[in-house]
């Protein structure tokens, strides 16, 4: 690992060698001749190859997987904890502490869970621990952020040891999906709420220990009932910054990261020879949130001129170098719900200025109708979108500031309303349309949702209540169809693009099965090549 001396040198060596792009036609300096000259500020390789490094932006909010909602936590939930049934590529459902379930009638799931299972600690899981996982979240005492998202259930049995009745109080047609990996993970029933600090799933992966702000380590779970991984050890390290991700990887000193590195980074690092590039359209969901409560950003008019000022195309096609497709709403156009006949924004500075103006904001005599500001994470990509962002609105008289938080404060005060716009991603949780509700619903505003943006629409609010229940599918995406005009039209949020699924990685680890969600499940199944060779390659 760096020193921080030594890594604050590297970072500033490397961030003077960058041109900040200020317009469309803005480049970035060769990242070939930046590798070149930041070769000697490496640490070098690490000692040992034993165990697989992934490279991860963030640090784990919080591991419990009966609170964990950031991305980063969840992914790795989904290695440590099993859940009642799991996703496969094609995201449909599948099997996993329960072997089989049925429904007898629309308000009752039975479970039957696979006979010997055990936790990491030897103990074996029972539908006790899956009924007191459930009563954990559902006890408003424990203040689980996931409690509005099962208040569907009206109780749980465990009749016997490998039995499990759920009994819903309303039909609810995603309630499957609600309970899949890495969603909600099974605990033992005896773990409190002070379970963060010695976890204990029954995942393929075995929590060893965390270092705030530095690692997550696993070790694999020589009995799981999936297959023993290849990876005995498995380290997440946090390194927030791409450009320490992307030396990392150069000199051998980390495995891979996943859809971390800005797109112009991947093509030079892919002529390592030591290094591969694996690669899949993905549905993890960039956008602009809006605080309908903002005395300028409640006016429609005002969210749809600045989508007609935001040039996408020039976004993706220079900051993310092609690996990304523009969305016209929050569900993938792969999905089965998906409604490609809705209000489109491109790139139309007149209509944006006559929307302006037809709001109230004219030009004032410096050219600036309005002052908004942006509130994004402090990663590199982040703040490049958010610079682009502020050339492309001032053209149409919008003054944009912006403000770049840690990770854990932008969420913050994204829950807590505090901010004009946001610039965030929808990691896994708009691949099923229960994120209309979740999201939109004016019933699931935090802390009983994510409606952040504190967006009200009767109409929305009664196609939701549709859509939570209708078990018909051809029924249930007409009602999508209806929400997803509705929501373009209204914009409540400005869906940015679904970034492609990309990782950087040894190339001896093969051509990873990446998930389009990001989700971190292919790593209990990745073979492990011979690494000798790796090991002295790419050294000098």
């Amino acid at each position: 690992m760096l020193g921080t001396k030594l890594l604050s040198e590297c970072l500033t060596h490397a961030r003077r060698s960058f041109v900040l792009w200020c317009a469309m036609g803005m480049t970035l300096v060769a990242w070939g001749g930046l590798l070149i000259t930041l070769t000697g500020c490496s640490g070098g390789a690490r000692a040992g190859r034993g165990e697989v490094v992934l490279l991860i932006e963030s640090n784990p909010a919080n591991l419990d997987p009966r609170f964990a909602t950031d991305g980063q936590s969840q992914h790795l939930d989904g290695l440590i904890f099993s859940s009642l049934v799991s996703r496969d590529e094609q995201m449909n459902l599948q099997p996993d502490l329960a072997e089989r379930w049925e429904t007898p009638d629309a308000l009752t799931y039975i479970f039957h869970l696979r006979p010997g299972v055990r936790f990491h600690d030897g103990s074996a899981v029972t539908a006790a621990d899956v009924k007191g996982t459930f009563d954990f979240v559902l006890n408003s005492a424990n203040r689980s952020p996931k409690r509005g998202g099962f208040r569907m259930i009206a109780s749980v049995e465990a009749p016997d040891a490998h039995t499990v009745i759920f009994h819903l109080n309303g039909p609810y047609a995603s309630f499957l999906w609600s309970v899949s990996r890495p969603a909600i993970g099974i605990v033992p029933a005896n773990a409190g709420t002070d379970f963060s600090r010695r976890l204990i799933g029954s995942g393929p992966f075995k929590f060893v220990s965390q270092s705030q702000d530095d690692e997550v380590v696993l070790g694999a779970n020589s009995d799981y009932f999936g297959g023993a991984p290849e990876i005995a050890r498995l380290r997440a390290r946090i390194v927030p910054d791409a450009i320490v991700r992307a030396l990392e990887l150069r000199k051998g000193s980390a495995d891979l990261e996943i859809s971390s590195l800005s797109p112009d980074m991947v093509p030079v690092l892919a002529r390592r020879p030591e290094l591969g590039v694996s690669e899949r359209p993905g549905t993890n969901v960039n956008y602009l949130g809006f605080n309908m409560d903002d005395a300028i950003l409640g006016r429609r008019e005002v969210r749809q001129a600045l989508a007609f000022a935001t040039d996408r195309e020039q976004l993706i096609r220079y900051l993310l170098h092609g690996q990304a497709r523009i969305a016209t709403g929050i569900l993938p156009p792969n999905h089965w719900a998906y409604e490609p006949n809705v209000a489109q924004y491109s790139l139309d500075a007149t209509r944006a200025e006559t929307l302006l103006d037809a709001a109230g904001f004219p030009r004032e005599k410096n050219g600036v109708r309005m002052h908004l500001l942006l509130k994004t994470s402090t990663e590199e990509q982040a703040r490049l979108i958010g610079a682009a962002l502020q050339e492309q609105w001032r053209r149409v008289g919008v003054e944009l500031e912006l403000r770049p938080l840690e990770l854990a404060t932008l969420l913050s005060d994204s829950v807590k309303g505090n901010f004009q716009i946001n610039l965030l991603r929808w990691v896994g949780a708009n691949n099923d349309p229960d994120v209309f509700e979740f999201v939109f619903s004016s019933k699931r505003m935090p802390p009983d949702g994510a409606n952040r943006g504190h967006y009200r629409n009767a109409r929305m609010d009664a196609l939701t209540d549709q859509i939570r229940v209708e078990m018909d599918r051809e029924k249930r995406k007409a009602l999508c169809s209806e929400a997803q005009k509705i929501l373009a039209n209204d914009l409540p949020y400005l869906p940015m693009w679904f970034g492609d699924a990309v990782s950087v990685h040894r190339k001896d680890l093969g051509n990873l099965p990446l998930s389009p969600s990001g989700d971190l499940d292919f790593l209990a199944k990745v073979t492990t090549q011979s690494r000798s060779q790796s090991e002295h390659v790419g050294q000098n």
